[in-house]
């Protein structure tokens, strides 16, 4: 399917689409004059926590972060909505409550939407959002040199999975839905100025995943240390359960080959940076003379950030102890 499409849309055909179907990037950028151009992207899926409220600000959180990820700022934001007929309409209530609010928080307008009957409730967005075409941020541009930053910490994936097996501590899922709840916005912000090189939100394709996508868009290799990377409460130890998530395996298959992991690393945890994230937090690559700016920057907004890693040359992902 994908190539019939990439061929029917040819991006010389259309010089103003500065990232498109073949570009494989969080969300696609068209530029309509010489200072605007137009993010729009699209997200939805299945409740992951049981509240309601919750679900529909987590579903809106995570889609309006692709647009953050371009270093975009939302504009309109359209529901996407599937309910079976016997859900209570107390509940479809609070989710699109949830969403809104979260909406509005990210200064957006919410200007409608569209709903069909499904037997498994799904909810998310589909989001417009303007940036300067010429401060549009990719997955390619990473440079060796650079230093890996990371916005949110890992974990939310197993999380949310001990969650439905009813074996999840309360005080790890408050900590999860609170970070999913979260808008990478104000880190977006933070970033303008600061030469940001390559930068991409951490969602189903996981930390390696989406590292991988960054490293293979920039012709470059990315080395983590493992020591570095922050991790939720109880995400280690229900990773060392086995806890996971259909999509950690999916994520395993599809990029292991390319990521060298030192024999230190025990396969729990190997695993763990292979499970889906959701709503995750912005993975940056930052030139070495920026990291001083950043780290007063975020520290001064309240902002956490964690230097994970660095870009060397080669190709694939690197994870050290």
């Amino acid at each position: 399917m994908l190539r019939p499409l990439q061929d029917r849309f040819d991006p010389r055909r259309y010089p103003d689409l500065l990232v498109g179907l073949g570009d494989g990037d969080d969300a696609a950028v068209y530029r309509i004059s010489a200072d605007v151009a137009v993010i729009q992207t699209v997200d939805f899926f299945t409740p992951i926590v049981d509240d309601p409220y919750d679900y529909g600000a987590i579903a809106a959180a995570n889609a309006l972060s692709d647009v953050y990820a371009m270093g975009g700022e939302a504009l309109l934001a359209m529901n996407i909505c599937g309910f079976p007929d016997n859900l209570p309409e107390s509940v479809i209530t609070e989710i699109l409550r949830g969403g809104a609010d979260k909406v509005a928080e990210a200064g957006a307008v919410l200007v409608g939407g569209h709903t069909v009957r499904d037997n498994e409730p799904k909810y998310g967005l589909a989001v417009m959002g303007v940036v300067h075409p010429q401060r549009v941020l990719t997955k390619a541009g990473a440079r060796p040199g650079d230093h890996l930053i990371l916005t949110k910490p890992l974990g939310v994936g197993v999380i949310t999975t001990a969650l439905k097996r009813s074996s999840a501590q309360p005080a790890h899922v408050a900590q999860a839905v609170a970070s999913m709840k979260k808008l990478n916005r104000s880190a977006a912000q933070l970033l303008h100025a600061l030469d940001v090189h390559a930068c991409t939100d951490i969602t189903g394709f996981a930390l390696l995943g989406h590292g991988m996508e960054m490293a293979q868009r920039s012709k470059v290799r990315l080395r983590i240390h493992l020591e570095q990377l922050p991790f939720l409460e109880g995400a280690i130890a229900y990773a060392e359960q086995q806890i996971f998530p259909g999509g950690t395996c999916s994520n395993q298959r599809m990029y292991q080959a390319s990521v060298d992991f030192a024999p230190e690393v025990s396969e729990a945890i190997r695993m763990l940076l292979f499970t889906p994230e959701t709503s995750g937090g912005l993975l940056i690559a930052l030139p070495e003379e920026r990291l001083p700016q950043l780290a007063e920057r975020f520290r001064t907004a309240g902002e956490p950030y964690w230097v994970i890693g660095e870009v060397v040359a080669g190709e694939g992902i690197q994870v050290l102890p």
